[in-house]
């Protein structure tokens, strides 16, 4: 005689209920009484760990995790975020079948937080577009709360650069506290007497250790690499193998281990290189001797970046005298420097980078799209704008005023879903600046592009019947080499008489009289390029290509060469 199932001891059945596919635990409380009561909480606790790795951080979750396990109604939880994971999944449909109000679209799937990243990460290439403005819109959320003067700690403030460049890489700026809290706990280890060493004595350990490593500095030839744009990246520094940085984000890798090995470790703000200043417990003094009556701590000096020794505060202030710098700014330059500062210098390291790039298709490090340029700079635009210059006003306002035209003019040319964000976190803080007007202007008209229906291409005319190549093919450009997708076409050339003579377009074999197309590159620049000056390309495309493709296209079709288009309202033949 066979058994039943439900025959099988509870602690047995309760294994194999931990197995089942979550969507399936309803239909089997329906089944009987006894299933009904074993898929309790424990189930749907076990329910939501395994098929949510991204949380918001309102729900707590990692704290309820820890409490009892009937403690929290995880059946409800797990029902919240499967409604959240229907709602995605329509919005990013709705995203794909229309260009129609992308902007509002995508801000609905925003608006969910992390909740929405689990989702999002598995329509990755055909939601590349929402995925990058949760990311960015996380990186602002950190950068407003150092505006506000909230506590954020040092690798959040400096990871916001990198969720803008990440795309597809794997990460998040939870991410960087783990690899930091990693290698905090392998010093640890190796070194179980640290704790009873002096604060001097902590200081130069860490430094030891993180240099040793290879942690912090520039390994490779410092004279050619000191400005590559990887280095400005905390995530992507503690990522990858060599660890490159520049001082300041070597200082921050520094100070963020020694704070979690219990040492009141900060940046320096330095001119010209950040160095780390490390104070003595109140009441000690570095070296731990002896209690200190004064209230003023003990002070030293940390270059991470170049050495594994101290730095004298006699040589900072020779160095700072023969650099012209009154002596009542030396306190300021050798005290700690404000979170916000930090940001602010790191963002200006990035544009610096960015500007001593190689100009051409050369300056883009294609092999290794991260970090993507235009998405760095667009970081560094971003974090100039929201926070302030110091304690000065009104270079606050001069810096705001500066930098702000261009954040608008990148999230016209080719971050329109981030309008939201600009209307949220920027505008309601400029109404006095004579710019706002036009800035506003911008903004309603990208809002007005993105609710208008799109004019549809039809391939059955005798004129698009000259039209040779379709959305979604890729191509090289026969004379500058570069690699592209198609994301539109003119059955001839359509733009204005100025830009047919400044780009010498009657010069063309077949001139103006031949179809011109829409093409995405891989530096993320448009073009607008001549039949003529195509070249097909029949394989899968460069890694460039597929990091930027999902604002336009599904995926890519290996049988037939091509990208599939999202953008069919506008082009429903191709």
């Amino acid at each position: 005689m066979s058994a039943s199932l439900r025959e099988l001891p509870q602690e047995v059945l309760t294994q194999i209920f931990l197995q089942v596919n979550p969507e399936a635990i309803p239909n089997l409380q329906e089944a009987c009484r006894s299933f009904h009561d074993l898929c309790g909480p424990l189930i749907w606790r076990h329910c939501c760990q395994t098929k949510y790795q991204y949380w918001s951080t309102s729900r707590r979750v990692e704290e309820k995790l820890a409490e009892e396990v009937g403690k929290n109604d995880w059946k409800q939880i797990y029902a919240e975020r499967h409604k959240i994971d229907r709602d995605i999944s329509r919005a990013i449909n709705s995203i794909l079948a229309s260009q129609v109000r992308r902007i509002e679209k995508t801000k609905g799937i925003v608006k969910f937080g992390y909740d929405a990243k689990d989702m999002l990460l598995q329509h990755l290439t055909s939601s590349d577009s929402a995925k990058d403005v949760l990311a960015r819109r996380v990186a602002i959320e950190q950068w407003e709360k150092v505006r506000r003067k909230e506590y954020v700690p040092l690798e959040k403030a400096l990871g916001a650069f990198d969720m803008f460049v990440m795309h597809d890489a794997k990460g998040d700026i939870d991410d960087i506290s783990s690899n930091l809290d990693r290698i905090a706990k392998r010093l640890r280890e190796e070194h179980p007497d640290f704790s009873e060493l002096s604060t001097r004595r902590k200081a130069i350990a860490v430094a030891k250790y993180v240099r040793a490593r290879n942690l912090v500095g520039v390994n490779a030839n410092v004279d050619i690499h000191y400005h590559d744009l990887q280095n400005n990246f905390i995530g992507i520094a503690l990522a990858a193998d060599d660890h490159p940085s520049l001082p300041l984000v070597s200082v921050a890798i520094y100070c963020c281990v020694a704070r979690r090995m219990g040492i009141d470790a900060s940046p320096c703000g330095f001119p010209f290189h950040v160095l780390a200043i490390i104070r003595a417990a109140n009441g000690w003094t570095l070296d731990s001797h002896e209690p200190r009556s004064d209230s003023e701590p003990q002070s030293m000096y940390m270059d991470p970046f170049r050495t594994d020794t101290e730095i004298s505060i006699d040589n900072l202030l020779t160095q700072l005298v023969s650099m012209g710098v009154p002596k009542q700014d030396h306190k300021k330059l050798l005290g700690i420097a404000q979170t916000s500062a930090i940001v602010a210098r790191c963002a200006r390291n990035i544009i610096t980078s960015v500007q001593t790039l190689p100009p051409g298709p050369e300056a883009t490090p294609f092999a290794s799209p991260i970090p993507d340029i235009k998405s760095a700079f667009y970081a560094a635009l971003w974090a100039l704008v929201l926070l302030p210059n110091g304690d000065n006003e009104r270079l606050s306002l001069m810096q705001q005023a500066r930098y702000l035209p261009v954040v608008i003019k990148h999230i016209e040319a080719q971050f329109p879903t981030d309008a939201w964000m600009m209307e949220k976190n920027i505008i309601p803080a400029f109404e006095t600046l004579e710019r706002q007007r036009g800035i506003g202007d911008t903004l309603r008209a990208i809002r007005a592009n993105d609710e208008n229906l799109k004019k549809v291409k039809l391939r059955n005319t005798q004129a698009s019947q000259s039209v040779r190549y379709r959305v979604g093919q890729v191509f090289q450009h026969k004379r500058y080499h570069y690699h592209a997708m198609i994301v539109g076409w003119d059955v001839e050339c359509a733009a204005s008489e100025h830009w047919m003579s400044q780009m010498r377009v009657r010069d063309l074999q077949r001139g103006k009289h031949q179809s011109f197309y829409h093409a995405l590159v891989e530096d993320r620049s448009t073009r607008y390029v001549a039949e003529e000056n195509i070249d097909i390309i029949e394989q899968e495309p460069i890694e460039g290509l597929m990091a930027i493709a999902g604002q336009y296209f599904k995926r890519w079709n290996p049988d037939t060469k091509t990208f599939v288009s999202n953008i069919k309202d506008e082009y429903p033949d191709d």
